[in-house]
């Protein structure tokens, strides 16, 4: 399925709605009995992973507690910090952080350190998305939903200056350039597709 003005294809369809649904049940089933008695803290990073925190939660059982952390950037060399902490005591715990694409590793390697001097119990990483051929830092990924190639993707949280987050798919942008003049155009046949399958 692709989106675009005329026969341009600018963005296609990588991943449906329905395929995230059956994989999420999937990493569900096997977290559940994973982390059965252990009432583990789902830590969600802000914002992309809100999506797929959201529908992963509701797979596993009610004896969780949900947190989320945001990161910042700053200087020249895109240093990451925190912009906003979780409230949650980690100490003891059974953490599982929750992403929804992990990349160069870089992030998520500086996250699992700073998260490990909070003394978890245990430390694992779930992501939706995992684009092996950036990864510059080797991190530790116990769950993973898909592996996806270069492409710059939107939807299911994945967003472009904030927006597009709530296609409920993933799309791949083909034609960035095209993309950029006009987002809009190019993406209103893939919320119109989005909104037939809902329906549906």
């Amino acid at each position: 399925m692709t989106a675009g003005n005329g026969s341009a294809r600018v963005m296609t369809e990588v991943v449906s709605a329905a395929a995230i649904a059956t994989r999420i049940a999937e990493l569900g089933a096997t977290i559940r009995a994973d982390y059965a008695g252990k009432d583990p803290v789902l830590l969600g990073v802000l914002k992309g992973a809100v999506p797929f925190l959201a529908d992963l939660g509701r797979r596993l059982p009610p004896q969780i507690d949900i947190d989320f952390l945001s990161l910042t950037r700053f200087g020249s060399e895109g240093r990451v910090g925190i912009a906003v902490d979780s409230a949650t005591s980690l100490a003891g715990r059974h953490v599982l952080l929750v992403e929804d694409i992990v990349d160069t590793g870089l992030t998520l390697s500086y996250l699992l350190g700073l998260l490990q001097t909070r003394e978890p119990a245990s430390l694992a990483t779930v992501t939706l998305l995992d684009k092996r051929t950036r990864r510059i830092v080797d991190v530790p990924l116990r769950y993973r939903g898909f592996e996806v190639g270069d492409e710059f993707l939107l939807g299911y949280g994945l967003d472009w200056e904030g927006r597009y987050r709530n296609l409920p798919g993933l799309w791949a942008v083909l034609d960035l350039a095209a993309f950029r003049l006009d987002p809009e155009s190019a993406t209103r046949p893939a919320f119109a597709e989005a909104g037939d399958k809902v329906d549906s």
